[in-house]
């Protein structure tokens, strides 16, 4: 661990947030422009695939490259690298980790891993010793409660896998502890009372088995900051964490395979990690766009005008903390969330926000839910947990509301199906609202 550049790198991340460095918007631009040009300029000299890209092209342009995305990201992972790693190697020992548990192993001394694979694919990320450490200062600046100088600070990591890049964090000052969500939960909760963590970050599927234990008195640890990642937060379930542990909020941290995103600041606002990375839009309307990122500091896998399939909802107010980087109201799933009804005129596609809050807003008892769309009839499948009276109230609740929606967006109805609400299992994300892909032919 490259200790010297974890700090450095925490240090550039500290100083760079809230207002941070450049008096305007203008001028972080004109710093970006030169440190993408700049990375691109290396890029093209190691990496075989973007030398012939963006051949002939003028560096000065480059917000006009071509987009890639995680296909072909994968498609050419053995000559997109700079370090000259192999995917079937790569891919290999990855699984391999994903099978016995054990993250450590690495191929030339690179971290490898396997993303979850909600969009449908299964991606891959490598990065060096360097780049673990930047990774790690980035993130601890960015998310530390009482800064990396504080002692006796405890990290507790509820995540699916394991990684070199969570090792990262690992200090005399810091108390790094992953907890295997495919472990037995009763065992979780054990030891996250005994390791009494001074900050919590876990899916919201997890925060809210924590929070409900905790509720029920089977807990009583309580860390001072707590952090949602790898899943949509909904308000609902933001709420009840936060009541449980007697916090006003809980944070958040946009972390994907492709790059540390963004986080919450100190008002509670995710921004963009704009100091790291230049995030570019395909606008989606109403708002809402799916992010194109050009990462000027990644230089063992190079992402480069790559496009997420996130739906992201910019902030409409300035936020409080004064910060230049750009401020989202949320982050609402994936663009393969929408769903899709018909109107005259043709098919219609909506966003998952509009039906969560025709669900929550239906009945006071539901405690969670979950809408799944089947494209073969376009069909929807409502599974709904409330108290065991209220049920058929509740469910009647949800379809009369999804009526009227459909009704005020002139949107034809859809056969509703109701089910019981079950977790997800093990070690898979809880997406509350997505449409399945289709059936192949």
């Amino acid at each position: 661990m490259n200790s010297l550049r974890l700090l450095w790198s925490y240090t550039r991340a500290r100083r760079n947030a809230g207002a941070g460095r450049w008096k305007t918007r203008e001028a972080l631009e004109r710093w970006q422009d030169t440190a993408v040009r700049r990375h691109l300029a290396w890029v093209m000299r190691y990496s075989p695939y973007y030398r012939e890209l963006y051949a002939g092209l003028d560096l000065r342009s480059w917000r006009d490259f071509p987009i890639i995305g995680k296909q072909e990201m994968m498609d050419n992972f053995s000559r997109l690298n700079t370090a000259g790693l192999d995917l079937g190697e790569a891919l290999r020992v990855a699984q391999r980790a994903e099978e016995t548990r054990d993250f450590r192993p690495m191929v030339k001394g690179f971290t490898v891993g396997l993303s979850s694979g909600t969009s449908g694919s299964r991606g891959l990320f490598a990065a060096s010793a360097a780049e673990r450490a930047e990774w790690a200062g980035t993130l601890l600046a960015r998310v530390l409660p009482r800064g990396l100088a504080a002692r006796g600070q405890r990290a507790a990591l509820f995540l699916r896998s394991n990684s070199n890049l969570y090792r990262s964090i690992q200090s005399r000052r810091l108390s790094f502890h992953y907890f295997d969500l495919l472990r037995p939960w009763e065992e979780l909760l054990e030891r996250f009372e005994a390791f009494a963590p001074t900050l919590l970050v876990a899916p919201p599927s997890a925060l809210r088995r924590l929070a409900e234990a905790r509720t029920a008195g089977r807990i009583s640890a309580r860390p001072d900051k707590i952090c949602a990642a790898a899943e949509v937060l909904e308000p609902q379930d933001a709420t009840f964490i936060a009541a449980a542990f007697g916090h006003r909020m809980v944070h958040g941290i946009y972390q994907a395979t492709e790059g540390f995103l963004g986080a919450t600041c100190a008002y509670g606002t995710m921004h963009l990690n704009e100091d790291v990375m230049v995030i570019q839009r395909e606008e989606l309307g109403e708002g809402r766009f799916a992010p194109i990122i050009t990462d000027f500091r990644r230089r063992t896998q190079p992402v480069i005008r790559h496009r997420l399939n996130d739906v992201l909802r910019e902030r409409r107010t300035p936020c409080p903390c004064g910060s230049l980087f750009t401020a989202l109201e949320a982050v609402e799933g994936r663009c393969d969330d929408l769903l899709v009804f018909e109107r005259v005129g043709g098919a219609a596609e909506i966003f998952p926000d509009f039906i969560r809050l025709a669900v929550i807003t239906a009945h006071p008892a539901i405690e969670e839910y979950s809408v799944v769309q089947d494209p073969e009839n376009a069909g929807l499948r409502v599974a709904l947990k409330t108290p065991p009276p209220l049920a058929g109230e509740a469910a009647r609740a949800v379809e009369q509301s999804l009526r009227r929606f459909w009704e005020n967006q002139r949107l034809q109805p859809v056969p509703l199906r109701f089910e019981p609400w079950s977790p997800p299992e093990p070690g898979q994300k809880l997406r509350r609202i997505f449409r399945t892909p289709p059936h192949p032919t």
